[in-house]
This record gives structure tokens, C-alpha cells and sequence, in this order.
């Protein structure tokens, strides 16, 4: 039985990660589209959403997955799923992508992952318990990690406007919202189903604002490829991984985990870019992995809230 545990506890932290590192790479490639094809947030979101949403659809539909329909028969599900895609979804995928617009990958992310500070006080408050040694000092290294890795260890780098500030700030929340809302229909219909139709729904309310066919951007075959790989690998296989990770993973997990995101933008720059990845950089990427080793040799206590979600999580 605990063999099997690790074993599940080991997958779950495997899917979090491959998720993490799509997203730093998927956030690397969306700003060189904003920055070198002058595409839009608004336009690469709505056709991210709605694409890869209908492709893992169709997957479910042909794996006769019952549960693809089923969800909407049930009043307080549908409206749950409704919610979790505009806010949850659609919220964190535009808030993120729109705060690399008006700053960069690199600030974005680092607003970003103030989500498990958010996540963190949320199940503090609710089960009225102190976190535990071991989440404050994870959520010491993660933060810290992470603004090394995208600040060079200098505060006076992080330069940003105003809206950058407030998008970054809601993507952290939108974040947060994205982890601990969808549990139940997650152990009801499954991640591809609750995924899939989250992306559905989301790119639905965006088309409202911005509809797919205003397609704003320079076309080429580069820039369909950074697309399509945004679209494939930086949303469907992404999400789904990240979401399927919390059947395994308690939320704190999970999002401390993902922390890896901007680990992977960091090996991408320097490989990719030919950036200097100095000493901050590489204390940095320590603390990331410091992160995730703590948190995988973190046994669950009994008797917390955190621990029910995580078995709320588990079919």
C-alpha cells in the first residue's frame, strides 16, 4: 500500500513538472510572438482556448468517455464548470499572457507565483491552522527561486507599470482559484473532461471580446509553429498534465512544484538565446529544486483540510 502511494505520489509530481515546463517554455515563445510577429494576448488566447479545448473533446468522445456530456445534466455541476472555465481558465491563461505583453515572460511569472502564498493562507484560514514548518520554508525558496531566476538577484530590474503589477496580481489569484475550485468535478468526470470543456467555455467568452477570425499578427510559417506549439504543448498537454497531477498532489504541491516554469524559461533562454545565466541564476534554480525536494519527501498529516482535498482529489 505505500509503495503504491509513492508510486502515485511520484507520478503526480512527474505530471506537475512536465506541465511546469511546457508553460515556461509556452511563455518564452508567446513573448517572442508578442514581441517579433506582433500578435495580440487577446487573439493567441482565444484560439489556444478553443483549439486545444475541442481537441481534447474530441479525444474524450473517442475514448467514449460518458462523462463528456454527462457534466452539464447536473445543475450545480454545469454552473461549477461555467465558472471554473471564465474564471479559472480563461482567467489565468489571459492574465498571465496579457501581463507578458505589457512587461515580459520573466516578470510575469515571478507575479504569478505568489499563487501558493494565496493558496497557502486560503487553507490556513479555512482549517484555522498555522502552515507547517516545512510550507514556509518551501514557500520561502520558492519565491526566492524564482525572483533569482527572473531578476538577476537585482530588485531595481523588476521595472513595470502599473497594469503590468495588476495583471500579474490577478494571474497569482486567478492561480490560486485554478488549483483549489474544480476538486470536486475533477473526482466526478475526470481532468481531460473538466479541462476540455473549461477551455471550450473560456474560449467562448473571449471570442465575445475577440473573435478568433480577427487574427492579429504576422503570418508565417514560424510564427504557426511557435502557434501551433503554444496551442499543442504550452495549453492542452499542460493543463491537462497540471490537473491531473491534483488527484495525487495536495494544492500547496502542486502549485510550489510548478515552480519549475521559470526554471525552464531560464534553460531555454541560455540554450536557446545564448543568455547568461550567472550566479544569482544558478542559487536560483537550487532553491527551485531544494522546493521539490522537500515537498516529495513531505508525508500528508492527518486530520487537515489539506489532506481532505487530497483525497477528495483521488478516485
Amino acid at each position: 500500500m505505500q509503495t503504491t502511494n509513492t508510486k502515485l505520489r511520484l507520478l503526480g509530481i512527474g505530471l506537475v513538472l512536465l506541465g511546469a515546463i511546457l508553460w515556461g517554455v509556452s511563455g518564452t515563445v508567446a513573448q517572442f510572438l508578442f514581441e517579433e510577429k506582433s500578435f495580440s494576448a487577446e487573439w493567441l488566447v482565444v484560439i489556444r482556448l478553443l483549439i486545444a479545448g475541442l481537441l481534447l473533446l474530441l479525444i474524450c468522445v473517442w475514448n467514449h468517455n460518458p462523462n463528456v456530456w454527462k457534466i452539464w445534466k447536473v445543475q450545480k455541476h454545469r454552473y461549477a464548470l461555467i465558472y471554473f472555465g471564465i474564471v479559472g481558465m480563461l482567467g489565468v491563461q489571459y492574465t498571465y499572457f496579457a501581463a507578458i505583453e505589457a512587461s515580459n515572460a520573466a516578470t510575469a511569472t515571478l507575479l504569478q507565483y505568489l499563487g501558493p502564498v494565496f493558496i497557502t493562507v486560503y487553507i490556513a484560514i479555512k482549517s484555522k491552522a498555522l502552515p507547517t514548518r516545512s510550507q514556509v520554508i518551501a514557500i520561502f525558496l520558492a519565491l526566492s527561486g524564482t525572483f533569482l531566476l527572473v531578476t538577476h538577484g537585482n530588485f531595481q530590474t523588476l521595472s513595470i507599470s502599473g497594469w503590468a503589477l495588476f495583471l500579474g496580481i490577478a494571474s497569482a489569484l486567478a492561480l490560486a482559484f485554478y488549483t483549489l475550485q474544480p476538486i470536486q468535478l475533477l473526482k466526478e468526470y475526470g481532468s481531460a473532461v473538466v479541462v476540455g470543456w473549461g477551455m471550450v467555455v473560456g474560449g467562448v467568452v473571449m471570442s465575445l471580446i475577440h473573435p478568433p477570425w480577427q487574427v492579429v499578427g504576422s503570418i508565417s510559417l514560424v510564427s504557426i509553429l511557435a502557434v501551433l506549439f503554444v496551442i499543442i504543448f504550452g495549453t492542452l498537454i499542460a493543463f491537462y498534465s497540471y490537473l491531473e497531477s491534483l488527484k495525487y498532489l495536495k494544492a500547496t504541491e502542486t502549485s510550489l512544484l510548478a515552480c519549475a516554469e521559470p526554471l525552464s524559461a531560464a534553460i531555454l533562454a541560455v540554450i536557446w538565446l545564448n543568455v547568461a545565466f550567472g550566479l544569482s541564476e544558478w542559487i536560483g534554480a537550487f532553491c527551485i529544486m531544494a522546493t521539490i525536494v522537500i515537498l516529495s519527501q513531505t508525508k500528508p498529516k492527518a486530520k487537515t483540510t489539506n489532506n481532505q482535498i487530497h483525497r477528495a482529489k483521488t478516485n
